[in-house]
């Protein structure tokens, strides 16, 4: 089971001004922040989302092939989120629609520093 995930970022304020308001509606608080990290859960216990500095110093990259999905309530969450995500200065990696079958929905986009996010809602 998943811990937590980071994401990394060269501008962390205005990484966590992106993420603070993209999951505003979804009750995330925002944890731990310092100069460094900043991580937004659910609650005590529950699988984190970060955006950090890397460690070494070096700027931060995209990795190609590496995404967070993060399930929500359903299709119209879904579409809620990757406007907003957009709307903040996102940019759109795949419109929101049906797909896998089984009436799942999925909306795909990149933050500030180009991280792949995956929206989806399995009703």
């Amino acid at each position: 089971m998943i811990g937590y995930t980071t994401l990394g970022t060269n501008d962390l304020e205005k990484a966590a001004s992106f993420y603070d308001a993209l999951f505003a509606d979804l009750g995330l608080k925002k944890i731990t922040p310092n100069d460094r990290l900043v991580l937004w859960s659910s609650k005590a216990g529950a699988a984190m989302l970060g955006v950090i500095k890397p460690f070494d110093g070096q700027p931060a990259s995209a990795g190609n092939g590496t995404m967070v999905a993060l399930m929500v309530d359903d299709a119209e969450t879904v579409a809620k989120l990757h406007a907003k995500a957009l709307a903040l200065g996102g940019s759109d990696e795949g419109e929101v629609g049906p797909r896998g079958g089984g009436g799942m929905t999925f909306g795909y986009v990149r933050d500030l520093d180009g991280n792949k996010l995956a929206f989806y809602a399995t009703k």
